[in-house]
């Protein structure tokens, strides 16, 4: 979450995790909530770190799981796998009707009370809140089902909005894509924003998009040639280390600055300084990683000018200096 140390997210350690990674098969569980963490974590990517996540999916009843009429899973593990994990995923479950079994609330709470974080997707959301574990704290869920989490557990700050909420040891995700996203954060957290966009890259997703971006916006009146604003998107990922501007960006999209404001909110989500901010911090951490640049360099190449404007993002946006950020990652990732 933004603000929140890299150092406080991590611990002591860059990367590197302790334990498997199991996720509970539910029943009647949406088989795309199960199948992302499967992608993101599953796949051997030892060869990004070799410390890659041990993902164990563990059922949450014995027997036979039912996910669509006429599909059946069967998990190899129990739920005492729970009981050595770093990292619990939670998928979606049916809906709010969903009743998940005692056993599964009380192994993924004494999982909490040891130190792991527990993650969930979607209305996975629900199965935390039966848990008592987002009680006092933000979360968000699918933007369908946000009114019915806030009514069924009214101790949950419900934040319809947002693709994703970290909460340090608990996390949560908005519906099918925003999962992916939060997946991805997690691997952004544990390993770096450059191993983070290789797996990006290698499942060929949209680039990164941050929490707080909204998971549902308004549909955007169409602009000339009914394209949307990807086009003024990329034209201004490609030239990052410029000094743009919002009327520079509105006049590359052929719009008054006003026009092209409401625009971007509407097909973003983020006002443009914000997310342009936010591209540019991305392209700096992964410099940072990869690269033995000086600081003032990076921050040159991403369009914050000076060592003194990229620190300044970093601390706010971050918690930490570039340099602290440069040795918590680098030779994380491994070209």
């Amino acid at each position: 979450m933004a603000g929140q140390p890299v150092a406080e997210l991590l611990g002591s350690r860059p990367g590197g995790r302790d334990g498997p990674v199991p996720v509970p098969v539910l029943d009647r569980c949406p088989l795309f909530e199960l199948a992302v963490p499967c992608e993101v974590f599953g796949r051997d990517r030892r060869d990004l770190t070799p410390d890659w996540y041990d993902l164990t999916l563990c059922h949450s009843t014995p027997g036979e799981q039912e996910s669509l009429p006429g599909l059946w899973l069967r998990a190899p593990g129990d739920l005492t796998v729970l009981r050595d994990a770093d990292l619990v995923v939670v998928p979606a479950c049916v809906d709010a009707s969903y009743r998940p079994p005692e056993k599964l609330l009380d192994a993924l709470v004494e999982a909490h009370e040891r130190g792991a974080r527990i993650a969930a997707l979607c209305t996975g959301a629900f199965v935390l809140a039966a848990a008592g574990l987002l009680d006092g704290r933000e979360a968000t869920t699918h933007w369908m089902h946000a009114e019915e989490l806030r009514r069924l557990h009214p101790r949950v700050t419900v934040n319809e909005r947002a693709l994703y909420v970290d909460d340090g040891d608990i996390l949560t995700s908005a519906g099918t894509a925003a999962s992916i996203d939060l997946c991805l954060h997690i691997v952004r957290r544990d390993f770096g924003a450059a191993v983070a966009a290789e797996v990006g890259r290698r499942m060929v997703i949209a680039p990164h998009r941050e929490g707080d971006q909204a998971q549902y916006v308004a549909p955007a009146p169409a602009v000339t040639g009914d394209r949307g604003l990807a086009p003024v998107l990329q034209w201004a990922l490609e030239r990052l280390e410029a000094p743009l501007t919002v009327p520079r960006l509105a006049e590359y999209a052929s719009m008054s600055t006003r026009t092209f404001v409401r625009r971007f909110r509407q097909e973003v989500g983020l006002p443009p300084m914000r997310w342009l901010n936010q591209q540019r911090l991305i392209r700096a951490r992964e410099l940072l990683e990869t690269t033995h640049l000086p600081v003032d360099v990076v921050a040159e190449r991403c369009g914050f000018g000076t060592g003194t404007g990229l620190r300044q993002h970093f601390t706010r946006y971050l918690g930490t200096t570039p340099s602290a950020y440069r040795r918590t990652y680098q030779g994380a990732f491994r070209e």
